[in-house]
């Protein structure tokens, strides 16, 4: 056997290793990428109905915040009612019983005074 016999026959042995181990990388690779795509798949299908069942969730909280709000405008509205007639009740009854009240100690003084005179 001479060098250039030896010679192609390591590249035919090196090339026939190469090419098995490229054959087995290429099985691997494979049987990841079908892993990969089961997964992807697995996850599509529990993502779906997820993000759906969310978008029902987030329908049903906005609802509930537009009614929030629409009762939060009816509570300040009777808050400034209440305070309102709060108001006009003081303005329409203080100066009345503050007369009254004057009236009353302006009376019991006159009456102490009639009696000390007596």
């Amino acid at each position: 056997m001479t060098g250039s016999e030896l010679a192609a026959v390591i590249v035919a042995i090196t090339s026939v290793v190469a090419v098995v181990l490229l054959v087995i990388a290429i099985i691997a690779l494979v049987r990841t990428l079908r892993s990969l795509r089961e997964t992807v798949e697995a996850l599509r299908a529990e993502a779906v109905p997820a993000v759906a069942e969310m978008r029902a969730t987030v329908q049903s909280a906005n609802d509930e915040l537009a009614r929030v709000d629409v009762l939060m405008d009816r509570a300040e509205s009777v808050s400034a009612t209440v305070d309102s007639a709060s108001r006009l009740t003081y303005l329409a009854v203080s100066n009345p019983v503050i007369k009254t009240m004057a009236f009353a100690v302006g009376t019991s003084r006159a009456a102490r005074r009639l009696r000390r005179g007596s």
